[in-house]
Formats: structure tokens, C-alpha cells, sequence
């Protein structure tokens, strides 16, 4: 596990272990919650905080959970969770399937995209990034990391990873179905008035489809270099471009503002890397000026960043040999083969003219990659007519 050392997001002191389900202030004495390993650091949720504590030292965690899992972000614009289907959540969370969690927390269209982002064609642009540029790290973290996608992909690499979402439901699903214990992941918000996880104990840090999201990007950017320190990297993937608005919230920013928040980068149009990892080549950068049209920029930098892409062919972007992929579940069958069945109509209306799975032919449910597959087998890989799903989907 990363070795963060945790300070308090309100006064910026150190945290220490206080019991097994708590972090106290060093100097003030104030209490954070900590659930099944992860510490929940959010500011302005004092009286959440409270009802979370008592119920721990009450000896009443599941009671505790079920608060906390209810908890979101503040783009958030659906209904509230059932706390019937909370409760039996936290009942049948070593049986549940990911999709079953993903609907009893009452995700909607947010869980369509979580349990089919193994294909998505923006996740893949982010894996066709990092594998692009990779140099062997060996401690990387991501900020809002979701439920672990990238996470599970660094980890099976042999990768220490450390994870940070703002909502605590995404990080405990992460914990339960995505990646293992070894994982460190902290709750927390990105505009708190002192970073948590200060230092530099990482050789990479990754933010993929949420950098747009925040308010004051500068500041946030300055604190993510901070933890690559002065020998790290930083990939950034799917940033939402203001002058080509699309389908998602947020604060999206012009080709202007990526040239002046990331001078020392490498900058791609976003759809450009998903294109390379079906050709199987590597991405060609631009001047950020040139990707004007473009929907998303994706961006590498940092002192410690393999200065020039390299062909997307036997990385991040295939499993390990060995792996036992299956059947993309977007497909269903259809007379003597099989059509797309997309989860929503926003989801087909934002993923469908970019995804890279064409129909499927009559074959087999599993895959196993393995050395010897054919070119033709490898490319139903790569283009993720079969997928790496976790054990639990």
C-alpha cells in the first residue's frame, strides 16, 4: 500500500489512528470516520460526521455504512438512494453483484456507465494515454478514481495504488467488487482548505473524465504535481472541451486554458488515442490550439514522462496472458449473431458513434488471451468485443 500520510482537509495537521474506525487531529483533538479502510475526509459535513461516529463507537457499523453510502457530490441530480435497498446492500455486499450494488444505490444513468466502462470508448482513450507513455512506475494514484477501473488495470500490473473520489459509496464499491485491499483510498474533497495526501510518494498520477469538474483547476493541477514530486508524471484524460459542448456537467475549458494549465504537456484529442489503439499504433499529439473542435483533450506532463508516444501494441491496453475475458454484455443475441443493446438511449446518443466493438459474429462466450491467438482474435480484444470483467459483475 502507498504510504500517504493523511492530514486533516480543515486544519492541515497530521491524522492518527484513533481505534479502529476513526483518525483523530494531532492537535485539535476533531475525530474522521474511517469504514472498511477508507477514511471519509469531506469537509462541511459536520453533522454527517457526528451521526457516523456515534454510530461506531456504538459498535453499529453497518448503521454507519448505510449513512455514509447515501452520501454524494454536489453535481449530483438524481433521486435519493432507497435506504430499504441501502440496507440490503449492506446485507448482501459478499454476494452482490457489482450491477446489483450500482442499483441499489440508486446510481441510474451514473451506474450504466460504471458497470459498462470496460468498453467505453473514453476509458479505453485514457488506457491508450497511459500506455502510450508508460515507463514502469511503481506507485501510482489516482484522483476521482470512481470504483477502480484504472486502479484494477495499475494494480494487476504490479503497480501500489492509491485512489481519491469525493463521493464514498464510489470508493467502498471500488473496495467490495473492482480492486483489492492492498488499495489505499481516501474520501475527500478536491477544494478542501488543506490537500489531505500532501508529499510526493507516487511516480504517477492519473485523473481520467473528472479534471473538468472542478472549480479552481490551477490549484488543484498544483497540488497533483506536488505528489509526483520533482521525478513523477501526471496523465489527465478526457477533458471536456468548452467550445465543443457535449453531453456531460462540469466546468469544461478551452484549448487556450489547456495550453496555459499545461505548459510542459503533450496534448491529444481525446478520440485520437481510441483511434490509435484500434489501429494499434501510437497516438500523434497536437498544439493545443489545433484541437479546437475536438470534444475532450487528454494531456500527459511532468519531469518524468516518456517524452514521445509509443505504439499501442502489447500494454495497458491487452490483458495479461492468461486472462479470461467474456463476451462484452452489450451484446445480445440476434437471429444467427448478435446486435448492441445499449443500457439508455443517453448512453447509445454519447457512446455509439465513437464505440469500437463492431456487430459480432457467431462465436464463443469466453476468450482466453493467450499467446498463439490469431490477429484476428486479438483485434476482437483489443477492440473489446471481449472484456476484463470483474469476478462479481
Amino acid at each position: 500500500m502507498i504510504p500517504f500520510e493523511l492530514r486533516s482537509p480543515d486544519t492541515g495537521h497530521p491524522l492518527k489512528a484513533d481505534g479502529p474506525h476513526a483518525l483523530r487531529d494531532a492537535v485539535t483533538g476533531a475525530r474522521w470516520p474511517v469504514i472498511d479502510g477508507i477514511p471519509y475526509l469531506r469537509v462541511g459535513r459536520d453533522t454527517l460526521i457526528e451521526r457516523v461516529l456515534a454510530h461506531l463507537d456504538a459498535g453499529e457499523p453497518d448503521e454507519a455504512l448505510a449513512v455514509l453510502l447515501v452520501d454524494q457530490d454536489e453535481w449530483w441530480n438524481g433521486p435519493p438512494a432507497d435506504p430499504a435497498g441501502i440496507i440490503r446492500l449492506i446485507k448482501d455486499r459478499r454476494t452482490a453483484t457489482l450491477r446489483d450494488a450500482v442499483e441499489l444505490l440508486g446510481w441510474g444513468r451514473v451506474g450504466d456507465y460504471f458497470v459498462h466502462r470496460w468498453s467505453d470508448p473514453t476509458y479505453l482513450a485514457g488506457l491508450s494515454l497511459l500506455e502510450a507513455h508508460w515507463n514502469e512506475p511503481t506507485c501510482v494514484f489516482e484522483f476521482a478514481c470512481g470504483i477502480g477501473h484504472y486502479l484494477r488495470e495499475l494494480q494487476r500490473r504490479g503497480c501500489k495504488v492509491a485512489g481519491a473520489d469525493v463521493v464514498f459509496a464510489k470508493l467502498w464499491v471500488a473496495r467490495h467488487w473492482v480492486v483489492t485491499e492492498k488499495a489505499q483510498l481516501v474520501c475527500f474533497d478536491a477544494g478542501s482548505p488543506h490537500w489531505p495526501i500532501p508529499g510526493a510518494p507516487v511516480d504517477l498520477v492519473v485523473c481520467n473524465d473528472a479534471f473538468y469538474f472542478l472549480d479552481d483547476k490551477a490549484t488543484l493541477l498544483d497540488c497533483l504535481r506536488q505528489n509526483a514530486g520533482d521525478d513523477g508524471w501526471l496523465a489527465l484524460s478526457h477533458i471536456h472541451n468548452s467550445d465543443c459542448p457535449g453531453f456531460s456537467a462540469g466546468r469544461a475549458v478551452a484549448a487556450e486554458e489547456i495550453a496555459e494549465l499545461f505548459p510542459d504537456a503533450l496534448v491529444y484529442d481525446d478520440a485520437e488515442l481510441t483511434r490509435a489503439l484500434v489501429a494499434a499504433r501510437a497516438p500523434g499529439p497536437q498544439e493545443p490550439a489545433a484541437l479546437r473542435s475536438c470534444e475532450a483533450f487528454s494531456v500527459v506532463c511532468g519531469p518524468g514522462m516518456r517524452p514521445a508516444p509509443r505504439a499501442l501494441v502489447d500494454g495497458l491496453t491487452l490483458p495479461k496472458p492468461g486472462t479470461v475475458l467474456r463476451l462484452n454484455p452489450l451484446y445480445e443475441a440476434e437471429g444467427e449473431g448478435y446486435a448492441i443493446r445499449w443500457p439508455s438511449e443517453r448512453y447509445e446518443a454519447e457512446y455509439a458513434p465513437r464505440a469500437t466493438y463492431p456487430l459480432h459474429s457467431p462465436g464463443p462466450e469466453t476468450l482466453t488471451f493467450a499467446e498463439g491467438l490469431d490477429a484476428a482474435e486479438i483485434q476482437r480484444v483489443r477492440v473489446r468485443e471481449f472484456v476484463d470483467l470483474p469476478e462479481r459483475w
